[in-house]
């Protein structure tokens, strides 16, 4: 307990580590045993705190075992798998919160929350009552009651099944720490198997709870079995990874497809009210209010999301008060809808014509993705609640009172909302209308934005700008690029269609490309993560399957109304990220491959092979472990090295702010005499990354002199049981003394005139036998602090590498064209970290070296 204790106070906050579920023979489990009784606990592998000495960092990962080829007795247990805690401590940070559904009850805050869910979550499906039955009945008129009583039952099913069903009350448990959308679901499989063509990420940590035998289970098994399977098909991880994109492309497509179709059905209202009104009107109209919703779009996302909460709200006051008006006008014939004969009997008459309405019956349910997509940190419970109490109720009670509208009024097929209005109303719920459209639109745009933002961090998009718009809620973010990108294309489908029965054929493509491929995913969740039982699992993936693919079958067969403008902008939106995400893996592959070798380093010796000059190199890279390429050109290229070495690598972490005294981990490189260390900055969403240079070289500086004594405290204090067997051997490092009093390192040829000092740093050993002198660990601290000061007096160099991409001459056409083009043009126009420091030329040498992949 008191060594537990020792090592918490030095080292920070301890994460435990990731735990796996295997079988193992008898034989194996023994070894096992004898081992972990050897290192004390079976979890001895060597993790340190913060400030210790870290040696995995050329170490592959133990989780790539062989298969088991024995047939004897097997058991099913935990292990532990070999942890980069370096790695892994700088994507975390004390001070993370979210959320908790178990805090004690706040009126305040619990109506706050909900008015911010129903601003955020429901928009999107809020607005559907203005077109589906529009776009069902284009196809062909109505012929008597049982076609809408027919029709009013698919819909009524489909928002059961869809909004309901699927997202409410399964999807949404789905989230990946509170992020919701499609790529959360492909990061929740990525992180409980190793199914990832994306490099360099870091698996999730689980709390180890104990280390205990499991008794099998079928379902257990079962997701053993599964991620077995798909770890060792690369056909698998491939086409996980493709279905992702797809599904990423149609859903920002959607978010093109919503604004078009919300604004346009909603200001079409006009007609009904001014029947004089020309469409040219209304499409002009329309153009003018996305303008100005996408104008304030980034003050929406934080000043006005609570003034459109109570708006919101109304909308759907008003959705419930038109429909209970209409069933008491019209009678309450429409509560037959809810026999689901009645959709046999409405297939029965004219299957084709009831076929073909299915993709505008859909449109009820869009707006249920954005549902998942903008969970972000908005408790589970919390969205269930609202859709179940106020959102699904009122929808029903709308398409009720509508329904009841057009069983007495059967030549009133358009407009049908608009025209079910009492006259007394009908303007304050044409301006509500209105304002509920340019909501909706907003919710999936901001449902993209938090889609995109994933995409950027999983490597499948090229790095863009994005703004956080609040200190409180993560989720709050603006992309400036994609708004007005996302605007341009809205206006150019309003001005292309003109009318909202093509924009809404294009709108239920969109919509079911995204259900489908979520539907693909949760069921792998299901298997592997929730172990479900095969039962459950084959209910929930027969049945929306089989409905998704249906009502897309009818989607398709409106390609030529509309659909066919939203498949190209998909295509394109597909064509970029697989071209990102593999440019990218060759860009991280090639660099891995070319990184240079704890064996060079030694051979080099401690003066690298080359002059060390007073003074600190930073060198910026992508890559975490091993030292890269880069600084081996380094090395050959240029007269002389600094003193200090220091490999920098820029991380982003989920909290708002990264506390100072958070913001470097240091890890030596090599052993102490080389004077080179690799340190990971870490930013919050809401930090200043566009701090001064110097600003940053004094807090890296001060980071390391700390994490140094931190250092020297530990291996003071460490014992001769804590002997690492893969300890590099002592080295010393000798200290130069120039005239004028400076401190030098290393035998360096400039400074042979130099007499050098007869003090000796020993390199840091994990034990002291009694037989040897004692290590004075305070003189060493002294001469190295001292070093690294000088170092700082003269100055720190900016080492960036910025390689140039290009595909090997042999390499087939497409790959010329998608690396030495399309993917170099991509790389050129993104954000990269380093760039957004002040960093004066003089202090700054870019490389362009050109890797051949």
């Amino acid at each position: 307990m008191a060594s537990a204790a020792e090592s918490s106070a030095v080292g920070g906050m301890r994460k435990a580590p990731s735990l796996e579920w295997r079988w193992v023979s008898t034989e194996e489990e023994d070894d096992e045993d004898r081992a972990g009784a050897g290192a004390g606990t079976p979890a001895a592998v060597g993790a340190v705190g913060r400030g210790g000495s870290f040696e995995s960092e050329d170490d592959e990962d133990d989780d790539e075992e062989e298969e088991e080829k024995e047939k004897g007795r097997k058991r099913l247990i935990r292990t532990v798998p070999s942890v980069d805690w370096f790695d892994v401590e700088g994507n975390e940070v004390s001070v993370a919160q979210q959320l908790d559904d178990s805090e004690e009850f706040d009126f305040g805050r619990t109506m706050f929350l909900a008015l911010q869910t129903l601003a955020v979550v429901f928009g999107d499906i809020g607005i559907g009552p203005l077109y589906t039955f529009d776009v069902m009945f284009n196809k062909y008129p109505i012929v008597g009651e049982e076609d809408v009583l027919g029709a009013l039952s698919l819909v009524l099913y489909t928002l059961i099944l869809m909004p309901l069903v699927k997202y409410v009350l399964v999807v949404l448990w789905a989230n990946d720490d509170g992020e919701g959308g499609i790529f959360a679901l492909y990061s929740l499989i990525c992180r409980n198997a190793k199914v990832s063509l994306i490099p360099n990420q870091v698996q999730s940590e689980k709390r180890m709870s104990s280390f205990r035998l499991k008794l099998p289970t079928p379902e257990l098994e079962r997701s053993i079995k599964v991620k077995e399977k798909l770890e060792s098909s690369l056909l698998l991880k491939k086409l996980l990874l493709g279905l992702v994109l797809f599904g990423t492309s149609m859903f920002i497509s959607n978010g093109v497809i919503t604004p078009a179709m919300s604004v346009l059905s909603a200001v079409s209202g006009l007609k009904v009210g001014l029947p004089n009104t020309s469409q040219d009107a209304v499409v002009m109209i329309s153009v003018a209010l996305l303008i100005v919703l996408f104008s304030v779009q980034r003050y929406a996302t934080s000043k006005v999301g609570f003034a459109i909460g109570p708006s919101l709200l109304l909308w759907f006051c008003c959705l419930g008060g038109i429909g209970i008006y209409n069933l008491s006008l019209y009678g309450p014939t429409a509560f037959k809808a809810f026999n689901p004969l009645y959709i046999i009997y409405y297939f029965g008459r004219n299957p084709f014509q009831a076929w073909l309405s299915l993709g505008g019956c859909l449109l009820c349910a869009t707006g249920s993705e954005a549902i998942f997509s903008n969970l972000c940190y908005f408790p589970v419970r919390y969205v269930q609640y609202m859709f179940v109490l106020l959102v699904l109720p009122c929808l029903v009670l709308a398409y009720l009172g509508q329904a009841a509208f057009l069983i007495a009024n059967q030549k009133s097929s358009e407009q049908v909302f608009f025209s079910s209005i009492p006259s007394g109303v009908f303007w304050p719920v044409f301006l509500v209308a209105n304002l509920a459209a340019l909501i909706a639109s907003r919710t999936m745009t901001v449902a993209i934005f938090q889609c995109l933002k994933q995409s950027i961090a999983l490597g499948c998009f090229p790095r863009l700008k994005i703004v956080h718009t609040s200190r409180k809620f993560m989720a709050k973010i603006y992309i400036p690029v994609v708004n007005w990108f996302l605007m341009v294309s809205c206006l150019g489908f309003i001005i292309l269609f003109r009318n909202i029965y093509d924009v809404g054929n294009a709108y239920a493509i969109a919509e079911l490309g995204v259900m489908i491929m979520a539907t693909v995913y949760v069921t792998i969740i299901m298997l592997l993560i929730w172990e479900f039982n095969i039962t459950k699992v084959l209910s929930f993936v027969i049945t929306f399957l089989f409905l998704e693919l249906i009502f897309f079958s009818s989607a398709l067969s409106s390609v030529g109304d509309g659909g066919w403008a939203l498949l190209i902008f998909a295509s394109v939106l597909l064509m970029i990220m697989f071209i990102w995400n593999y440019g990218s893996k060759l860009k991280y592959d090639s660099e891995v491959k070319q990184k240079l070798s704890k064996d060079l380093m030694r051979k080099l010796g401690p003066n690298l092979g080359t002059i060390r000059a007073p003074g600190l190199g930073l060198v910026y890279s992508d890559i975490v472990k091993g030292v890269p390429a880069i600084f081996g050109h380094f090395l050959t290229s240029l007269p002389a090295i600094h003193s200090i070495i220091v490999f920098v690598c820029i991380r982003n972490v989920p909290v708002p702010v990264v506390p100072q005294s958070e913001r470097f981990l240091f890890q030596r490189v090599c052993s102490r005499g080389y004077h080179m260390f690799r340190c990971i900055a870490r930013y919050g969403y809401k930090d200043k990354k566009q701090e001064h240079h110097s600003v940053f070289e004094r807090l890296l500086i001060e980071g390391l002199e700390k994490f140094i004594q931190r250092e020297a405290v530990e291996l003071s204090l460490q014992s001769e049981d804590d002997v690492d067997s893969d300890e590099e051997p002592p080295t010393p490092v000798k200290i130069i003394q120039a005239p004028n009093g400076s401190l030098y390192s290393l035998d360096v040829p400039l400074l042979a005139d130099y007499a050098p000092s007869t003090e000796l740093i020993p390199e840091a050993s994990c034990s002291t036998p009694q037989h040897d002198p004692v290590v004075d660990y305070a003189q060493n601290l002294e001469l190295e602090l001292a070093f690294i000061k000088q170092s700082k007096r003269s100055g720190a160099v900016y080492l960036i590498d910025n390689p140039i991409i290009k595909a090997r001459k042999d390499s087939w056409f497409f790959k010329k064209l998608m690396i030495n083009y399309f993917f170099a043009f991509l790389r050129n126009n993104c954000r990269r970290a380093i760039m957004l420091m002040s960093i004066p030329h003089s202090n700054m040498m870019q490389v362009r070296m050109t890797s051949y992949v």
